[in-house]
């Protein structure tokens, strides 16, 4: 039966997140003023999208992913190797990499669960050796992104609800399964499986984990918890 190791990617394995990335994309559009009109809305609006990703982490991709409507699929897509190898490998934390190889080596099938949209991360997914990238999806009307999402919206309890339909899917069971997160937006997902780790946590993350026993990972200093040998 396999085992799965579900690792989330913003904060967890890389420093950027959606936003960063999306911001990448609005200063490369073929068009000069458009280009310069999408980034200045980028920073106009962050406080705005902060405080929707406090309320929601659901709604704030329903509002955020909207920024993408009118781009073109092609184009987007052209773009995965460049925005990886430009913007993402330099985020990645220093053990990022390693944490996973190290699961991977211990017979783990590795499965990168973000909220992050496919083509922006599909590069990342490749360089990490992931074994599968389970990732929000933009609607395309002929070929242009009409700024909705595919269902189910990967967020708090879909994204826990994508981890067990996967599983399944493999054959696997939850209860062998370990999961990896940043955030407390998250914690469906570290509920789901049979072992769960806190990595770079936030604060609120951090005391839970504490609490509830689960291991926490710095994977800025080490690809292993703290007092863990490799």
């Amino acid at each position: 039966m396999a085992r799965i190791a579900f690792y989330d990617f913003d904060g967890t394995l890389v420093s950027g997140n959606v936003v960063t990335r999306y911001a990448w994309y609005a200063r490369r559009h073929p068009n000069r003023l458009v280009a310069a009109w999408r980034y200045a809305k980028v920073v106009l609006l962050v406080p705005v999208w902060l405080g929707l990703d406090a309320v929601s982490r659901r709604l704030f991709n329903v509002v955020f992913f909207r920024q993408y409507r009118g781009m073109d699929r092609a184009w987007l897509r052209s773009l995965s190797e460049p925005i990886f190898e430009s913007l993402i490998r330099r985020e990645q934390f220093r053990y990022a990499r390693e944490r996973v190889a190290m699961d991977r080596a211990a017979g783990y099938r590795t499965v990168l669960v973000t909220g992050g949209l496919d083509f922006a991360v599909d590069g990342a997914a490749k360089y990490f050796g992931f074994d599968e990238l389970i990732a929000n999806r933009l609607v395309y009307r002929g070929g242009v992104a009409t700024g909705e999402v595919e269902r189910p919206l990967l967020a708090g309890e879909e994204k826990a609800a994508a981890l067990r339909s996967y599983a399944e899917s493999m054959g696997a069971s939850m209860s062998d399964a370990k999961a990896y997160s940043d955030s407390w937006s998250d914690l469906p997902m570290l509920g789901a499986v049979g072992e769960a780790v806190a990595v770079n946590p936030q604060r609120r993350l951090a005391r839970l984990a504490a609490a509830r026993g689960w291991p926490i990972l710095d994977l800025r200093r080490s690809p292993v918890p703290a007092g863990r040998a490799r």
